[in-house]
């Protein structure tokens, strides 16, 4: 963030220039939302505005820009200034007041949400983190995530490393599930073995399920879409006390995960059988990859691993040793040789 005083055209008794104070307004104004074509007379005006958190990129059009809630930004930034020097203290403390105006425009925004009774469906990836980041930031009994997929990248572990140890501080509680593919994923691992030290309960299953976030089982949040850009926030008592069961359900099955690296036979097994179906199917490898939440090359790895298991040199041959046991009455008996 660059410092408040480099703006020439800023009043010293303001947070922002008159400029960006009236660019922000307009935005909010025109549907919270500024096109390339928009900013290209105001650009000294959106990078004042994306330096100090009140615009962000659009993930789902990075040359456009979003309007930030001023609410949730006055308690960030205000936590932080107070942790400055005393110079800075003076505007934490006003900062409050600096962006209630602003606030309670963002508040008229129409169009982000929409409300059908006890659920409310809100469209756009950066408007979905800010409201699921608010919720984290107040839960304070307990948090249940189910996360399909691979590994998470490296910014996004750090990200949820500050922010669920936030609801272990206060109090809460937090049970993860995982697909056992994030077994192999380094930054997934971090993730993992710090929070289950810190008390989190983490596990993988190897089944297909859909995303679920729960906090303090007041708010429910699941995909609205299947390309995920739209998700949706539920409140309605019934449908997150079965949504919860549903959870519950899930971690009876799943094997728990402390963050080690040595993969536990069963989940190998697990994953290597996922991995012949496909192929015995004829699943290409990008898409068997894929589904499971695995990389290419983790794959590769796997298949290669498996081919030296069972001495062939092809694919081919790898496909009919597989066939062969697959069509032995024993090949699914739990006493039969396991893959790995």
């Amino acid at each position: 963030m660059k410092a408040f005083g480099d703006s020439a055209s800023m009043d010293p008794a303001s947070l922002l220039s008159a400029p960006a104070r009236a660019l922000y307004l307009s935005a909010i104004r025109t549907g919270g939302r500024l096109t390339a074509a928009e900013q290209s007379t105001v650009q000294a005006e959106v990078q004042e505005l994306l330096d100090f958190g009140l615009l962000v990129r659009d993930l789902d059009d990075p040359p456009a820009v979003i309007a930030v809630d001023p609410k949730r930004l006055s308690t960030s930034l205000s936590a932080a200034w107070q942790r400055e020097a005393a110079q800075l203290l003076a505007r934490s403390v006003a900062l409050t007041d600096e962006l209630r105006e602003l606030g309670d425009a963002f508040s008229e925004l129409s169009g982000q949400v929409e409300s059908s009774g006890k659920i409310e469906y809100v469209q756009g990836k950066v408007p979905i983190n800010q409201r699921l980041a608010i919720l984290v930031d107040g839960c304070s009994q307990e948090l249940l995530t189910a996360q399909p997929g691979g590994g998470r990248r490296p910014d996004t572990v750090r990200t949820a490393i500050n922010r669920d140890l936030g609801v272990l501080r206060r109090g809460g509680t937090t049970r993860t599930i995982y697909q056992p593919s994030a077994r192999y994923s380094s930054p997934t691992l971090e993730y993992v073995e710090t929070m289950t030290q810190a008390g989190s309960h983490i596990r993988t299953l190897d089944e297909p399920f859909n995303i679920l976030i729960v906090v303090d089982r007041k708010v429910a949040i699941i995909p609205g879409s299947k390309d995920m850009t739209q998700a949706c926030f539920v409140t309605d008592e019934a449908v997150i006390s079965y949504l919860i069961q549903t959870f519950d359900s899930l971690w009876e099955r799943a094997i728990p995960f402390q963050g080690n690296r040595e993969v536990p036979p069963q989940v190998l097994s697990s994953l290597r059988r996922q991995i012949i179906r496909s192929m015995l199917q004829g699943v290409g490898h990008r898409v068997i990859a894929r589904n499971l939440g695995l990389s290419e090359r983790t794959l590769a790895r796997h298949i290669a691993e498996m081919r030296e298991e069972y001495g062939v040199d092809t694919l081919f041959q790898l496909g009919w040793k597989l066939a062969q046991e697959t069509d032995d009455p024993e090949a699914d008996d739990e006493s039969a040789p396991a893959l790995d």
